[in-house]
């Protein structure tokens, strides 16, 4: 009589990894839903994601030229009208309260050749009207109409928004005015206006 002997070491490898591949290819199946008779609604859950982005500001390197003036007098320049481009306050975030303050300050203003000062008490900003904005919300300006405010080591509001939800941006030309005080040096003077959002 012919016996064929099986041992227990021959089964055990190849039992093994067909297990193996039965639970992969269990585990990598989608789950399903329960199967629908026929005109009834049949549900499959679908998602996605929207992305959070960052608020930002962006201003003109300069340097803006404000031009020339003697002393007593008021001079004053638009940012692109200085040679330089618009402030731009773009909201990414995505929030359900987009809310933020633009705000404004400047140092005095020293002369290239004799360091003479000029304060900032005399330097004003106004931030004027939004060339643009995009989004929901209120966009309220500063300073609507030039001179504005004086930048005498304050930080002033230059824009802000308040209210809508989801993304939103503001663009605006800022004015400058420079009253030059009656005792100024002759010099070309140098300042810088500060820009930051929060």
């Amino acid at each position: 009589m012919w016996g064929l002997k099986v041992s227990k070491r021959s089964l055990g490898l190849p039992l093994l990894a067909v297990a193996g591949l039965a639970t992969a290819l269990l585990t990598a199946q989608p789950a399903q839903a329960a199967t629908c008779p026929a005109s009834t609604t049949c549900p499959t859950t679908v998602t996605f994601g929207v992305n959070q982005g960052n608020l930002t500001i962006a201003v003109p390197a300069g340097p803006i030229s404000l031009g020339n003036g003697n002393p007593g007098d008021t001079i004053s320049n638009t940012f692109t009208g200085g040679g330089g481009s618009a402030v731009t306050v773009s909201d990414q975030r995505a929030s359900t309260t987009p809310n933020w303050t633009a705000l404004a300050s400047s140092t005095n203003f020293t002369g290239d050749s004799t360091g003479a000062v000029i304060p900032n008490g005399d330097v004003f900003y106004a931030s004027g009207i939004a060339t643009s904005t995009t989004g929901n919300g209120t966009f309220t300006p500063g300073q609507a109409t030039p001179p504005g405010q004086a930048l005498d080591g304050v930080q002033l509001t230059a824009y802000s928004h308040s209210g809508g939800s989801g993304n939103n941006s503001a663009t605006w030309n800022p004015t400058i005015t420079i009253n030059i005080p009656a005792d100024a040096v002759a010099d070309v003077y140098r300042g810088t206006v500060n820009h930051s959002v929060g």
